[in-house]
């Protein structure tokens, strides 16, 4: 569809610069990022404003608004995971190989909005190819829960029709995600000296107990229920804390479970199943336990019928530029696409790179994949916001 060229040098060297500034999350500290992804924004002609959760925790949103039309958004996130150790380069440094950009978001997600960003600026200078409203949302804070997206779609947002997100797919089409719930569990006992163990109860052996049920409510409940994309539902335990000294039988023990929604499950009725579980638990074992608190996580399952136009023309776009597999795909996990969903619009999710690599040492982005992101999320929004929408 595109009759214009990227400009692949500026994509690189505007990764190199975006590379350079450490977003790492925890503490995230996006607004230096948010700062430079205005400037290049502001300008190609776009209405800049900024949004902040927290101190230094920053959106970035960019609106051009082009005649009548429906309203497109681009979005991704500013912040990385942890650069950690054994990069074999400076990982804030962005560093070619055989065809690779090595570097700390590389692919999650700086190269995917490095790719909007250029679309972003082609599409401004190519007015006359689109009608519509074009934004770019780019937001803190996903990394750790979605805080940034979160904050944007409660704070008096405009309508947006279609949304593309923007994360490592290969360049293939993700059209929906799991959820996550994390309650965390306190599991009670009654504390005695540990020479007479027979006088409490031990909150870790209770624990012991209620373990041996969250792993039959797995298999028994929550894994049955599976989705075309994102498969199985689950129900896990990723943390366990007990005891404060060494001889006394421990009269509290805590348990962190992970809970994954596919689309279509209620976040309302998984908590009650939980609570549920608890219950069971208390009458048929004698265990005391207790959801305390609520871990933040990214936020719920969601989809979009395969079937609507931005996943037909996200689909034709990725094979039009070298994806021979284009999807639809789901994500085993999460990200910012259900909060665009909730906002009510139909959305994908598109990136160069791979989950593989994105949260380890020497993270990369293959080059002809990012340079092909940039043509593919053009592709998309020219099919969505035609001249002919205008009326």
């Amino acid at each position: 569809m595109t009759t214009y060229q990227v400009n692949s040098v500026r994509m690189k060297q505007d990764l190199t610069a975006l590379v350079a500034i450490n977003t790492e999350n925890p503490p995230g500290q996006e607004r230096e990022a948010a700062e430079c992804v205005a400037g290049w924004l502001r300008a190609a002609g776009f209405d800049l404003s900024f949004s902040e959760y927290a101190p230094g925790r920053t959106n970035v949103i960019a609106v051009l608004k082009n005649g009548a039309g429906p309203c497109f958004a681009f979005n991704t996130h500013l912040d990385t995971v942890p650069a950690g150790e054994g990069w074999s380069s400076d990982p804030f440094t962005l560093t070619e190989r055989e065809g690779r950009l090595y570097g700390r978001g590389s692919c999650d997600a700086k190269g995917p909005l490095v790719a909007m960003v250029e679309a972003l600026r082609q599409l401004a200078e190519h007015r006359q190819h689109w009608s519509g409203t074009l934004m770019g949302v780019f937001t803190a804070d996903e990394e750790v829960a979605s805080e940034g997206a979160k904050f944007y779609a409660t704070d008096a947002p405009p309508a947006i029709d279609f949304a593309v997100i923007g994360e490592p797919t290969s360049n293939a089409t993700f059209s929906a995600h799991k959820g996550s719930l994390r309650p965390r569990v306190r599991v009670k006992g009654v504390t005695a000296h540990s020479g007479t163990p027979e006088l409490g109860i031990n909150a870790i052996y209770q624990s012991a107990r209620l373990l041996g049920l969250i792993e039959e409510a797995h298999h028994q409940q929550v894994r049955c229920r599976c989705h075309a994309l994102v498969g199985n539902a689950s129900l896990t335990v990723t943390r366990i804390h007990g005891g404060h000294a060494d001889n006394v039988v421990p009269d509290s023990c805590e348990l962190l479970l992970d809970r994954r929604m596919v689309p279509g499950e209620d976040e309302a009725e998984v908590k009650a199943e939980l609570q549920q579980l608890l219950d069971h638990a208390r009458q048929n074992a004698g265990v005391e336990a207790e959801i305390i608190a609520w871990q933040p996580t990214t936020g719920g399952a969601t989809e979009t019928d395969s079937n609507e136009a931005i996943v037909r023309h996200s689909l034709e776009a990725c094979r039009r530029h070298g994806q021979s597999e284009p999807g639809p795909f789901g994500f085993q996990g999460g990200c910012d696409l259900v909060h665009f969903r909730a906002l009510g619009a139909k959305g994908v999710v598109v990136g160069p790179g791979t989950l593989a690599v994105a949260h380890k040492p020497d993270e990369f982005v293959p080059i002809e994949e990012f340079i092909a992101a940039a043509h593919i999320y053009l592709d998309i929004a020219l099919a969505l916001l035609p001249p002919e929408s205008a009326s």
